[in-house]
Parts: structure tokens; sequence; C-alpha cells
């Protein structure tokens, strides 16, 4: 949820730290800050701001601050008020400071063990508990700091990435990861530790990523890796950086800018993955194969945006591979009993790889019996990829909005390739898949034109400006995309949104219906049109204002309770994927006409590390 950066060079490492903090803003935003070893007298320099990191920039060029080795943090508070004594890095004494992502679940037993042996907290955080341990340990002791902190961390029960230093060892910063990524960044002559490569792609593109329970010590010149007290070797991987991916160019924003970006990234998603009408399985793994043989049914497990992924995959998984299909959110999927019937693949979905519930979906699945488990995931390097048997990575890039857009299409991109694939065991013809295959290459090109509706939509937005509430509308396997349009309008507009069945409507949301209350629904040519249809006129009866993204090939007119927005005719299997583009321009649009920070909207960041 948070950023963490550090560096030791023999340069001043201030820019580096406020640079990777910057890219890594997307993470946790409500308070930054950064602790350098001073260039003199070994002294700790702790800088910190409430507000973005452009805050903390101008109080550490205020300060001054110069170094050569340093910790930085950008937070999303967990515990404790938005203050800047609640900021990291936290600090114990003057010798030592910290910054952790993640939560301490025990933290306050041992808060209280401190208290008692004469620590004063000045902070309402779990991890000046941390801090205050290490210290501790290396006061009674006189351990080193790498010993210090093995120790400590056997006390801790949760979730962290730590990177601490010590002012009487300017030459060293000690690192621990559990539950929390981390990677170090290689230089030469300098290195650097991040919880993501992102951070610091201005000064290095080679990264060797901790493993779960992995503690290390980062010199200047080398580094050491320890996992269960022996000596361990992790492999350098090279990460050639997109810069492009962390600037906005044309666009006022990243969310408008990636929403822009989505025929290229749902082609570069595809690219390798279907060929001459077929879908090439070998894509998901060497093991694909065999694994998907034994296959009977899938159990899906996801959060937020990818559950609703998650949630459309069920119907294609059910109508196009003809397999019984379950899925559970991931923060609740732990805490049931779970039956496992025969023959189940466990399907996790996640844009970062990192999410923390999906993560222990993940651990806990595999102390149950599922044939195997497959991630659908952006980031070939993430926790969630590496514990999985197998992968399909999304190709959607860098994904800096908080309010995810392309991520989402990605990911619906690879569940259709899944359930293609799986079909071919349970009766899909060589003549069907064909047909989906070639419908999937159109993807890139429908998207493409669906874009153009930006400015009929800007023109619609400026109705909700001044509305507090609003419904969605979907049937069947549209039903969960108009749970993504609420959710996106409620993300950055704050505007209170929430999603029904169209067949609900009778069953308690008509009550809501009057003029005040846009209602948003989404209307492809299937089905099930006649009963949305239906529906809609339910709403304008009792005075209802309703807008209708409606396939082209309707025919379907505006009238004075009724705004229709034309999307271009698209085959059936691919409606979901296109009316989401729409939602998510209407989102857009609304948000700027209510001036809220649509990158950064209030209370949430990009990636939940913590449950």
């Amino acid at each position: 949820m948070c950023g963490i950066v550090g560096a030791i060079a023999e340069r001043n490492v201030s820019g580096i730290l406020l640079e990777g903090l910057k890219r890594l803003e997307y993470r946790g935003y409500d308070s930054a800050g950064l602790a350098i070893i001073g260039e003199s007298a070994n002294k700790i320099i702790n800088v910190k701001a409430v507000g973005k990191v452009n805050k903390l920039v101008a109080a550490a060029g205020k300060a001054k601050i110069k170094g050569q080795l340093g910790i930085a943090h950008t937070r999303w508070a967990t515990h404790g008020k938005t203050t800047v004594a609640n900021a990291h890095p936290h600090t114990s004494g003057s010798d030592i400071a910290i910054v952790h992502n993640g939560i301490i679940e025990n933290y306050e037993p041992l808060r209280a063990k401190l208290i008692k042996a004469g620590y004063v907290f000045k902070t309402q955080t779990d991890t000046e508990t941390i801090v205050h341990l290490i210290h501790q340990g290396r006061k009674k002791g006189k351990v080193s700091l790498l010993d210090a902190v093995k120790n400590t961390i056997k006390k801790l029960h949760g979730a962290y990435g730590l990177c601490v230093i010590d002012r009487n060892l300017p030459d060293q910063i000690v690192v621990a990861r559990s539950g929390s990524p981390l990677v170090i960044g290689i230089g030469i002559g300098e290195n650097f530790v991040a919880s993501d490569p992102l951070a610091l792609g201005q000064v290095t593109d080679r990264f060797v990523y901790l493993e779960e329970g992995d503690i290390a010590l980062v010199g200047r010149e080398s580094y050491e890796i320890w996992h269960d007290g022996k000596k361990v070797r992790r492999k350098v991987t090279t990460i050639r950086s997109k810069a492009a991916d962390a600037e906005k160019g044309e666009y006022k924003h990243f969310m408008l800018k990636e929403i822009h970006e989505q025929p290229r990234v749902l082609q570069d998603t595809l690219d390798g993955r279907i060929s001459k009408g077929k879908v090439l399985e070998e894509a998901f793994g060497l093991k694909a194969k065999a694994i998907f043989d034994k296959v009977k049914n899938v159990q899906i497990v996801a959060c937020g945006t990818s559950f609703h992924a998650g949630q459309v995959a069920k119907y294609w998984l059910e109508t196009v591979a003809k397999l019984p299909c379950q899925i559970d959110i991931a923060s609740d999927y732990r805490y049931r009993d779970i039956i496992v019937q025969p023959g189940t693949l466990f399907v996790t979905v996640s844009q970062s790889g990192e999410t923390a519930d999906t993560l222990a979906a993940l651990r806990f699945a595999k102390t149950k019996s599922y044939i195997s488990s497959l991630a659908i995931c952006n980031v070939a390097t993430s926790s969630l990829v590496r514990e999985s048997d197998l992968c399909l990575l999304t190709m959607a890039g860098q994904e800096i909005g908080v309010a995810s857009t392309k991520a989402f299409t990605t990911q619906l991109a690879v569940l259709l390739v899944l359930s293609i694939v799986l079909g071919r065991r349970t009766g899909l013809s060589v003549k069907q898949e064909t047909k989906l295959v070639k419908d999937l290459a159109r993807l890139p090109g429908l998207i493409e034109e669906t874009l153009g509706l930006s400015k009929e939509i800007k023109k619609v937005s400026k109705q909700f400006s001044d509305k507090n509430h609003s419904l969605f509308l979907g049937r069947g396997i549209q039903y969960p995309i108009a749970k993504e349009g609420a959710l996106k309008l409620k993300e950055i507009s704050y505007i209170h949104a929430e999603a029904y069945p169209a067949g609900e409507l009778k069953h308690g949301p008509l009550a809501l219906v009057d003029d005040q209350m846009p209602v948003v629904a989404v209307a492809p040519n299937n089905d099930l049109l006649g009963k949305l249809q239906a529906n809609l006129s339910t709403v304008s009866a009792r005075g209802g204002k309703l807008y209708v993204f409606a396939d082209e090939s309707i025919g379907y007119k505006s009238e004075q309770s009724c705004k229709v927005i034309h999307v271009p005719n698209c085959p059936d299997i691919l409606a979901p994927i296109v009316f989401t583009i729409p939602l998510q321009l209407l989102s857009y649009h609304v948000a700027i006409t209510k001036g809220t920070d649509v990158d950064h909207p209030r209370n949430l960041a990009k990636s939940v590390t913590v449950e």
C-alpha cells in the first residue's frame, strides 16, 4: 500500500529518494518523509510532510538535506491519523530510523512492554514499535544492526517490508520482507532498495527480488541475503524502464491516458496468445496442457475491480467452457468453510500481484485439494505470479491512476482466452473457437472506435455535476460491468453510486428513483434486451432520468427522460469489454466536472498490500 525507497552511494541521495517517491505516489500519498545520515557528524536528518510528495520536496529543499545514505516513504494510513508525527520514517532516539510497509498485528502488547521498559512513544503507529524493538536489541545485547533486525522480526506477527538505518553505521541498510514486496536495485558503486522497481528506473535496470522471509544487508559495493538463517543468492533481473509509462504526455491525467491506451495494451495482451484462429495455450506455461486436461471446475478469487473481472469470467466459463465456476471476494474466502470439488482449478486475478488478501487466499488454497493455481496478473515478477503454478500476464503496462482502467480490460481479455482454452476440452468446436478468436482480434479496433464517444459523454457528464447519488443497471453478464461503472464513478467523483441487476428494480431500488437520481444502463444487443427495455420503462414512468449506453444496432432513440449514447455494434462475447469504455469515460468526465483529484482519489491507494 505504501511506498519505500532507500539508497546508499558516494553521491548525495536526496534527489534519488525524492524522485523514487514521486514514482511511488500511486501506492499511497497522505504523507511522506525521508531520513538521511548527514554528511557530517553522522546525524540522522528526518524531514516529513503531510500531503503529496511535492510537499516533502519543498520541505527537503528548505532543509538543504544532503547525505550518501537514506531511506524514504510515502504513506497510506493504516494506524494513526494523517499527521507529521505519524509519517515515516520513524526513529528511536537519535540512532535508528525505519520505514515500513504492512501491518503488525501484535504491536499493542509489544508496545506495552516497551513503555514499561522506558520507551516513550511519539506516534500512533505500529511501526514505531518495530524501531524501538530494534533499538532495544542493539542496546541490550550490543549486537549488529542486522542481528537486531533478525531478532526483532521473530517477535512480529503480520506483514512487513522493512528498511532500517543506524547513524553509527553509515555504510549499510538492513531490509526484511514478509508479506510486503521489496527489491534491491543494483548500481555501480551504489545500491538501492524499493517496494517497486518503478521507483528506481532512473538509476538502475538491474533488480533482485527478495523472497518471502528474506533479510538483506545492503552496502555501497555489495549486498548479502539470508533466508531461514542461511545465506542465499537470488536471481538478478534486468527490467528495461519505460519512462513514458510514468509520464502523462499529451493527457491531463494518467487515468485519461490509460483509458486511451487500451487499444494498444489489448493488442499487446493478445499478441502471442492467439494465432491463425486458435488460442496458443502454451502461453499459460509448460505445465498448462496437463493441468487444463484435468479441470472440471474453476474457483476464482479477487478483490475490487479484479473481482468484477472474475464475475464476468464466470459467465464466459459457464457458456464458452461449460464449466461450473465459483467466485469469491479474496478478503472473505479464507474465513468460510471451503468445499473443493474434484478437479478444481484455483484462479487469482490481481493487477499488482501484491494484493494482500488475494495472496493470502492463494496461500490458503495451497492447503486445500485444488489441482493447480493460475494467476492472472499485470506484473511478471510479483509475488502472486511467483507463487502460482501457472500465470497468464496482462500486458497493460504501468497503471498509475488509482482507479483501474486498462488493467481491467486486459484482465477480461485474458479471462476470455482462458475460457476458450478450457472450452476445447468440454465440447467447443474448432469452428466455434475460430469464430471467438476472430472476434477477439477485432477487439482493439472496436475499443478505438468506442473511445470516439468521449466528446459526447463529456457533454452528458455536466448533468451529473450537482447529483449526489446514481444507480447503474445491467442484466446478465453486463451486471458486473454496471458494478464496475458504479465503482469508477464513486472512486473518483465521490458520487454515491450503486449497481443492481436491472431485473431487481422492483425489489427495492425503484424506491430511490426520482429526478435527482441519474440511472445509467448498459444495453448490448443480446437475448436480454427486451427484458432490459421493460425495466428501463419502469424507471421513466417514475420520473427517473435515464442515460443508456446502447448498441447502435438496436435503434434505441433519445427521449425527454432518456439520453441514449450509441456504442459501436460488437460481437456479443466482447460486449462486456466494449461497454466498459463509455462507463470509464463517464466517470472521468464527471470527476473533472466536479473538480476532484482524478488520479489520486481521497482515502484510496493503488495497491492494497495490507488486509
